[in-house]
């Protein structure tokens, strides 16, 4: 099973840019999807984007489309998560996930089961 370490978050001005990424190690990486979760104080965990097996297929969560961008490189065992414009609600614990899964599934929050540690994002006014 593949473990997950993520790198990046840290404290921004609103209107300004992070870039997480989260390496896999241990797993073949390009057999399991690829989200991005985050959980702010009091809130359920949510998924803020994901990216299929072969990297071709994406999703956004709608408050965050247009200015967030995942990828991945299977090659390099990495996914990322570009985060641009960002805006205090976009302050929250994020974490890497991956689910072992059909492609076709990669929207679906349920089949996400590795989980990282979390890196803390904080954006303030």
């Amino acid at each position: 099973q593949v473990q997950l370490v993520e790198s990046g978050g840290g404290l921004v001005q609103a209107g300004g840019s992070l870039r997480l990424s989260c390496a896999a190690s241990g797993g073949t990486f390009s057999n399991y999807n690829m989200g991005w979760f985050r959980q702010a104080p009091g809130k359920e965990r949510e998924l803020v984007a994901a990216i299929n097996r072969n990297g071709i297929s994406t999703y956004y969560l709608e408050s965050v489309k247009g200015r967030f961008t995942i990828s991945r490189d299977n090659a390099e065992n990495t996914v990322w998560l570009q985060m641009n414009s960002l805006i205090p609600p976009d302050t929250a614990v994020y974490y890497c996930a991956a689910g072992n899964t059909l492609s076709i599934y990669y929207k679906v929050a349920r089949t996400y089961d590795v989980w990282g540690l979390g890196t803390q994002v904080t954006v303030s006014s």
